[in-house]
Order: structure tokens, then C-alpha cells, then sequence
């Protein structure tokens, strides 16, 4: 028999974690300028419609800039995102917490038994993960 419980992030992950959505929010397309094989001049005129319509979820001239910023991290060939320097930032975030949580953490980060809810624009991002326990014999 095995208990389950549920853990929810702690304080400073939930900031980390807040920090990165926040990140994933700025360059909404620019990541994918490397993975879509598009010219980057092309993905920035791209960026700049979007900015322009409001289809994004920022202002208009934080979306300029940051379009702008990604356009010249395309051209320094910097935008790279599911790479092992991605996946590797990922678990490090997990080695500022306490030894305890950690394994927790990393459990979390890699996705498995995590339900996501919620969304930036609308406050933030909660990540939910069932870790089932062996019971003590």
C-alpha cells in the first residue's frame, strides 16, 4: 500500500518559476525563430506584427523591445530552447532548495504526474505534482 500526497512549490521555486514564465512571456516567438528554421529579419518583422496588433500579452512598446532583443540574440545565434543547456538550466534551478526538496523538485521539473494551471497574463502559472510515497512497512 502507498500513500500519495501532493506538493506544492515552495516559496523560492515559485518565484523561479514565476521568473521564467515571466521570460517566456517577453520573447514570445523569438524562441522560435531557431526551431522553425525562419530568417531571423523575417521573424522580427513577424514579432513587430504581432506587437503591432496586440496579439501579444504586453504593451505594445515593451513587445518592440523585446522583439528587437531577440532579433540581435537570433543574429549572435543565442535562441536555442529544448537543448541541453535548456534542460540543464532546468535542473539547476532545483540545487538552490534544501537536499529534501530537491529530488521533489526535479520530479516537478521534469513534468511527470504535474498538472499546470493558469496562465501569465492572468497572474501567474501553478504547477501541481503528485508524488506518490511508499508506506512504511
Amino acid at each position: 500500500m502507498s500513500k500519495a500526497r501532493t506538493t506544492t512549490l515552495s516559496r523560492n521555486l515559485f518565484g523561479m518559476l514565476a521568473a521564467a514564465a515571466c521570460l517566456a512571456v517577453t520573447l514570445p516567438v523569438a524562441a522560435q525563430s531557431t526551431t522553425s528554421g525562419m530568417d531571423p529579419q523575417a521573424q522580427y518583422r513577424l514579432d513587430r506584427e504581432r506587437c503591432n496588433t496586440g496579439q501579444t500579452n504586453q504593451d505594445k512598446a515593451t513587445c518592440l523591445r523585446e522583439a528587437g532583443a531577440a532579433l540581435e540574440e537570433a543574429r549572435r545565434n543565442r535562441l536555442m530552447r529544448g537543448d541541453a543547456s535548456y534542460t540543464s538550466n532546468q535542473t539547476a534551478r532545483c540545487e538552490s532548495l534544501p537536499a529534501a526538496q530537491r529530488e521533489d523538485c526535479r520530479i516537478q521539473m521534469s513534468g511527470q504526474n504535474t498538472r499546470t494551471e493558469g496562465s501569465v497574463a492572468g497572474g501567474g502559472v501553478l504547477r501541481e505534482t503528485t508524488i506518490t510515497i511508499p508506506a512504511a512497512q
